[in-house]
């Protein structure tokens, strides 16, 4: 490539062949299996097809794709060639999928065969959308991956992408309002990498990884794709629900070293009655979280039944990956941690001044990963991203030693007599007791007009509701103090969720006042 030039393909995938892992497992998807060797051709192969069906460099190519070995083949494949791949959630709706098909302008789909029915009604809606190429069987006609590939050449050289040229785009999680296109640059992977997997995770090439995120997650797919590769690992993908009874079944088949979960998952694995024998297939060596604020108590139950820690970070769509985490040898359960290396904080007041240890603010953060903005979302870009700075709307609270607690969404804090109140501190009191499989918390107005906590809470089994409201609010006031226990408590089935496991507050919100 010329002088200047950087195509994070290269670095992520060619250089392990280059380095003799050529015959190197890289991924499993239990049906399927892909060495590096075989990796890098099949992307080769990719790229030429999409130069035969007349996507230009820097056009998008959006995808609809279960974690399966074909995942990486295409998303990898289009940024060999200088063509943006943009992964999407694939539990939306054919609403929500046009919108971002319009939005992005993809001039082809690919989409897993299980997932066709949904979008079926919606590609023949799409006016820059020229193809649909679908992973497993043909449907409807359309144009089927691997006879696409069958026929292709596996020689093609690299485009001479520059560092910073859009790689790929992801779309963030939408959890109040539609989804925002986050665009990330060929060198944001290569940055995560280097600090979060090489300097927290310490991840080697003798690992197998097992990420219940899937890989159109930004957490996921460097869980499952960017860190792996980065070292020449092994992964481990999971095209099913990630329910505890299948990733204990992973876990007992593929041994995996480490294991990528969230905290809702966490806590469902040792809660389940029927895997209460379980011991997560005795290799693990580390764990990690992110997505939501892990609770300490789930992370001092997962470290007394499996003896591993979990590693609880905070990172984000717009910033890739983690960029506060807790770390071995320095784990405080109850915290996000400490920065990445490699990466800077900052916590502001509504001013914008920066706040002292103990007082509550918005984390701003300068990464090396950032995106470079929303696609078509000029104000929203700028009100997040500020020079080196990005926004990520989280409070938080910095301690003597330089670590950092979740305090809630900047949208969620609410203050109770005049002080600021944490649903996360609230939600995390309330499922210390033995009753409480999951919480949540929103502000509710009194019958004066002020401000209370109000809780929604999911009982484990065989939980009794009777005189349940008083032990509950005894047990907060007890755990956090007697001002933030919440004034009324509701017993749901479940709490509103978006597909990473975060509880979408606004919804409870919305219903509550």
């Amino acid at each position: 490539m010329s002088e200047g030039s950087y195509n994070v393909v290269t670095w992520l995938l060619d250089r392990n062949v280059e380095e003799g892992r050529g015959n190197k497992l890289a991924f499993d998807d239990t049906v399927s299996r892909l060495t590096y060797g075989e990796l890098a051709r099949e992307t080769r192969r990719t790229a030429n097809m999409l130069r035969r069906l007349g996507v230009r460099r820097e056009e998008r190519v959006a995808m609809i794709m279960l974690d399966t070995v074909d995942f990486p083949i295409v998303f990898l494949g289009a940024i060999r060639a200088g063509i943006v791949p943009v992964p999407l959630n694939t539990l939306l709706t054919p609403d929500q999928y046009a919108y971002i098909l319009s939005d992005c302008r993809a001039r082809v789909l690919f989409v897993s065969e299980a997932l066709y029915p949904v979008i079926r009604d919606v590609v023949g809606r799409m006016p820059d959308l020229e193809h649909v190429v679908v992973s497993g069987a043909k449907q409807n006609g359309h144009k089927q991956l691997a006879e696409e590939l069958a026929d292709e050449s596996d020689k093609f050289t690299t485009a001479a992408t520059h560092p910073d040229e859009p790689a790929f785009w992801l779309y963030s999680s939408g959890s109040t309002g539609m989804p925002k296109g986050v665009r990330h640059i060929h060198s944001n992977m290569q940055a995560t990498a280097d600090t979060y997997a090489n300097q927290v995770l310490g991840i080697r090439e003798s690992d197998v990884c097992l990420s219940a995120a899937k890989l159109f997650f930004a957490y996921g797919l460097g869980n499952a794709l960017t860190f792996p590769m980065s070292v020449g690992a092994t992964v481990v993908l999971n095209s099913e629900r990630q329910t505890p009874a299948r990733m204990f079944d992973l876990m007992n088949r593929y041994k995996p070293s480490i294991f990528y979960g969230v905290p809702t998952l966490f806590a469902a694995m040792l809660n389940d009655e029927a895997m209460k024998g379980e011991r997560g297939g005795g290799a693990l060596r580390i764990c990690t979280s992110a997505g939501e604020a892990l609770p300490e108590s789930v992370g001092n139950s997962w470290k007394a039944r499996f003896g591993v820690d979990i590693l609880d970070g905070v990172g984000s769509t717009e910033l890739l990956h983690i960029f506060l985490s807790n770390a071995p040898g320095d784990i405080k359960y109850g915290s996000s941690g400490k920065p990445v290396p490699g990466y800077a904080v900052r916590l502001v007041n509504e001013a914008g001044q920066d706040v002292a240890d103990g007082e509550v603010g918005e984390l701003l953060v300068d990464a090396p990963s950032a995106g470079e903005g929303y696609w078509n979302q000029r104000h929203k870009s700028r009100r997040t991203f500020e020079g080196p700075w990005t926004r990520t709307g989280d409070k938080y609270v910095r301690d003597a030693e330089g670590r950092y607690t979740f305090c809630g969404r900047a949208d969620d804090m609410f203050k109770v007599s005049g002080i600021w109140v944490s649903p996360f501190e609230v939600e995390s009191a309330l499922i210390t007791h033995p009753a409480v499989l999951e919480a949540a918390v929103v502000p509710e107005a009194d019958p004066e007009g002020l401000l209370k906590p109000k809780a929604f809470v999911v009982l484990r089994p065989g939980a009794t509701t009777t005189g349940l409201q008083e032990l509950l609010k005894d047990h907060v006031k007890q755990k956090i103090g007697p001002w933030k226990y919440p004034r009324w408590i509701d017993v749901v089935d479940s709490l509103p969720k978006t597909a990473t496991g975060k509880i979408q507050r606004f919804k409870l919100r919305d219903g509550a006042n």
